[in-house]
């Protein structure tokens, strides 16, 4: 695991790399947390925010989160950090982008990213319906179902 100062340093050095116009009313500019986010549709400590796009108050602004990073990856080394980082720096870029040009619906990040989430709902919802955990229909039936009940 790398400490923050090296990981602020790989992540100022990934944006270096990036194209000044990337950078069109970033106001707030790139931010490093130490915070682990877990989002709030998240079923259990098993899902982490790495970076997010935040736009409030007129301000504009991509935070990369520490704390998540060290949770997902522990044992990153300052090689599979950059690797990763710069992946999760892109991601967020593209929706600031994505933001400042208008662009949404079903080509966009944010539609793809609803997509990933509606995946992760939906397998935790799997998982807690053969848990005996789901809907009440389920747990409740005692082993009957309703096709082919009048």
């Amino acid at each position: 695991m790398i400490d923050i100062e090296e990981f602020r340093r790989i992540a100022a050095e990934l944006t270096d790399e990036l194209p000044e116009e990337f950078f069109k009313e970033l106001n707030g500019g790139v931010i490093v947390s130490e915070r682990a986010v877990i989002p709030r549709y998240a079923r259990g400590n098993d899902l982490f925010a790495m970076g997010q796009y935040q736009v409030y108050a007129g301000m504009r602004q991509i935070v990369l989160y520490k704390g998540s990073f060290d949770r997902v990856y522990p044992r990153a080394d300052a090689e599979e950090t950059r690797r990763i980082l710069r992946g999760v720096l892109r991601h967020e870029f593209r929706h600031h982008l994505e933001s400042l040009g208008g662009v949404r619906g079903p080509s966009s990040l944010e539609a793809e990213d609803a997509l990933k989430k509606a995946a992760y709902l939906a397998r935790h919802q799997s998982a807690a319906s053969a848990d005996g955990e789901g809907a009440r229909g389920k747990k409740g039936c005692r082993g009957k179902t309703n096709a082919g009940e009048k």
